[in-house]
């Protein structure tokens, strides 16, 4: 037993869970250097609370991780507590057993995950097999619980997660990703139905899935990370730390309301925010980065904000969440955007339309279009494998927004540059506008900045995107490469009658030269031959 205790609860080298690849960007592994910094940052909010106290050293703390996948939490954990105990329990094989029968509770999310979990929490995938560590389970679950369940279908959609009957609704034995923890309205009875007794977790921690398929051509996913963030609070632990996509902070469609609450959430006490995720879970590709918090539900304030970007740490700086409808990720912009909002000019988001500028039909793939102009025909700005084009539309094909055929007006592309959304920096933010005459429309690849009373303002106007310093402004709002109307909300409107510059705008809203460096930083110029 020594023998194996000591290989399962040392540092291996290599480590089998730094080597091994995500399942997908659905539901990623965490490498457990990642997993031990949320459990030093656990360890220092619980010694605050606590007149200096070790959590390491405490047998009665129960820890949940409720989506394991490769057991890394629960196995960093277990590492720790079996050096803490070690007074308290002086036996190693008695020290061990207590600390995986009585403080370590999981539950799978798939048949595969549960037992890669026992396996590197156990050191066997049954843990009650001959080569498991611990010594006292009745059966090969041990309390890293998995079962396969189905989805509660309402229609075509699941009525707990949203995923669509048509991805999902599968034959026996086939994985269902009908999340279990996520899949019930009676958490606390659940639980303590599959773990037994009055279940009170004191630490909920992980890394839960992000999304999941609601129709069977990837045209809608949903984000479900937030339901697990809602049922966790549920169970009222002490401790709920996670790591989730960032995309929350400032948009994410289907968030705004989970983004409120976590705004007001005073027992959200630490946030550490990586814009880029490729930096900590390297090879995944997570558009708006990753950050995780710690809530702390005895001990309400304002929240320890920090930003890790390469070598770049900013924080801990002390924030009040709720400061904005949306969260500004670095600190450094708040001086800047403050003085912007206080001169209460009117918002520019006012002059963008929505998302489909002139209706539906005109998607981004329309293709009912004439290369030639045909007698009444509408000039039609597009998109086409990628690159800029125009041909020429029936005007009977525009459902709405008639009002702006026959005006002068800047079309602005919807998405940005490839990489924009924070995560490579500097960043272009936006793709280059263009001005659109009278008698022009366009696809859903725009969005339309008008009516705009001449070509002169629409030239005033689009110099007025192409500026750092707007599009500055707009990267606070817009934590992906989606660009819709929301995100300019923090833009003033200006008059229409020059040629805006980064400079004229520094100097009209008293930009130091500390934060002109700053936004040069943050922020690509924008050349002609910029898309």
């Amino acid at each position: 037993m020594s023998d194996q205790a000591s290989f399962a609860l040392r540092s291996r080298n290599p480590d089998v869970l730094t080597c091994i690849a995500n399942l997908s960007n659905d539901e990623v592994f965490t490498p457990p250097e990642f997993a031990n910094q949320m459990l030093d940052t656990l360890a220092e909010a619980w010694a605050a609370n606590h007149g200096g106290a070790n959590i390491w050293a405490d047998k009665t703390v129960k820890f949940l991780d409720p989506f394991t996948k490769s057991g890394v939490f629960l196995r960093e954990i277990t590492s720790r507590l079996t050096k803490g105990l070690e007074q308290e329990i002086p036996e190693l094989e008695k020290r061990v057993n207590h600390i995986l029968t009585k403080q370590m509770f999981g539950i799978g999310i798939t048949q595969i995950t549960s037992l890669l979990a026992r396996r590197s929490v156990y050191c066997s995938k049954h843990a009650t097999g001959k080569h498991s560590i611990a010594k006292s389970f009745a059966s090969d679950d041990g309390n890293i619980w998995f079962k396969r369940i189905k989805h509660t279908w309402d229609g075509d959609k699941c009525k707990f997660c949203g995923a669509g009957r048509s991805v999902f609704d599968r034959a026996e034995g086939l994985e269902t990703h009908a999340y279990a923890f996520i899949h019930t309205d009676k958490i606390k009875t659940w639980l303590a139905e599959i773990f037994g007794g009055n279940m009170q977790f004191d630490v909920i921690i992980g890394n839960p899935p992000y999304q999941i398929e609601a129709d069977d051509v990837g045209q809608n996913i949903l984000p479900i990370y937030n339901k697990f963030v809602e049922q966790a609070k549920a169970l009222s632990p002490r401790y709920l730390t996670m790591v989730i996509p960032a995309r929350w902070m400032a948009g994410g469609k289907w968030l705004d309301e989970f983004r409120a609450q976590m705004l007001r959430d005073r027992s959200i006490r630490t946030i550490v925010d990586y814009p880029d995720a490729a930096e900590p879970f390297p090879g995944v590709d997570i558009k708006g980065g990753i950050c995780f918090f710690l809530w702390n539900r005895d001990d309400q304030g304002s929240c320890a904000v920090t930003t890790k970007r390469g070598d770049l740490t900013i924080g801990p700086i002390d924030r009040n969440l709720n400061e904005f409808d949306v969260f500004v990720r670095d600190s450094r912009s708040l001086d800047i955007l403050r003085r912007v909002l206080n001169r209460s000019e009117a918002s520019f988001a006012d002059l963008v339309s929505p998302r489909d500028p002139f209706g539906p039909t005109l998607s981004s793939n329309f293709k009912d279009y004439h290369p030639k102009k045909r007698t009444g025909d509408l000039r039609l700005y597009m998109n086409q494998a990628a690159k800029r084009g125009d041909a020429w539309v029936s005007r009977n094909i525009v459902t709405k927004n008639h009002h702006l055929i026959n005006t002068w007006k800047v079309l602005t592309p919807k998405a940005g540059p490839g990489n924009s959304g924070g995560h490579v920096i500097p960043d272009m933010v936006l793709s280059k506008p263009l001005i659109a005459e009278p008698g022009s429309v366009c696809t859903l690849s725009y969005l339309v900045v008008g009516p705009l009373e001449s070509e002169r303002a629409c030239q005033s106007v689009a110099a007025y995107l192409r500026t750092r310093f707007v599009r500055f402004l707009v990267s606070l709002r817009k934590p992906s490469q989606d660009a819709t109307r929301g995100v300019y909300k923090w833009v003033p409107q200006q008059n229409w009658d020059r040629d805006w510059t980064d400079e004229a705008l520094y100097t009209r809203y008293k930009i130091t030269a500390e934060e002109q460096a700053y936004i040069s930083e943050m922020i690509r110029p924008m050349s002609d031959n910029d898309g």
